[in-house]
């Protein structure tokens, strides 16, 4: 499944894993978010409602571009610099290309949704 990720003009395509985690979270789209820089490494937005955890891992270690859902907090999380493993993180899937768009201190306005098929 592949999303767009609009920031300003800019759109970035993403591919999402399959998995009920997942399928909750295409289940809200298409979404506006105001994406907030977390710790130097992840833009972070809160969802409108938590997702489904059912069968996911019981954590993860995220890489540059991955999309992951943070169940601790419900909220969506975009990496553009990599960290550790984290107990309740669960992978949504990875960024296509390059992340560019979301390496810019503060705030974005993003909106995502489905590609066309």
């Amino acid at each position: 499944m592949k999303i767009n990720i609009r920031v300003g003009n800019e759109v970035v395509t993403a591919t999402l894993i399959d998995s009920k985690t997942t399928q909750d979270f295409i289940s809200l789209l298409p979404l506006t978010l105001t994406l907030e820089d977390y710790a130097n490494t992840e833009k972070i937005s809160d969802l409108p409602r938590r997702l489904s955890t059912e069968d996911a891992p019981l954590g993860s270690d995220p890489a540059v571009g991955d999309i992951a859902y943070y169940a601790p907090w419900g909220n969506l999380a975009m990496y553009y610099n990599d960290f550790g493993y984290s107990n309740g993180l669960i992978i949504l899937g990875k960024i296509d290309g390059d992340i560019e768009a979301l390496n810019v201190p503060g705030s974005v306005e993003a909106t995502i949704e489905l590609q066309p098929q």
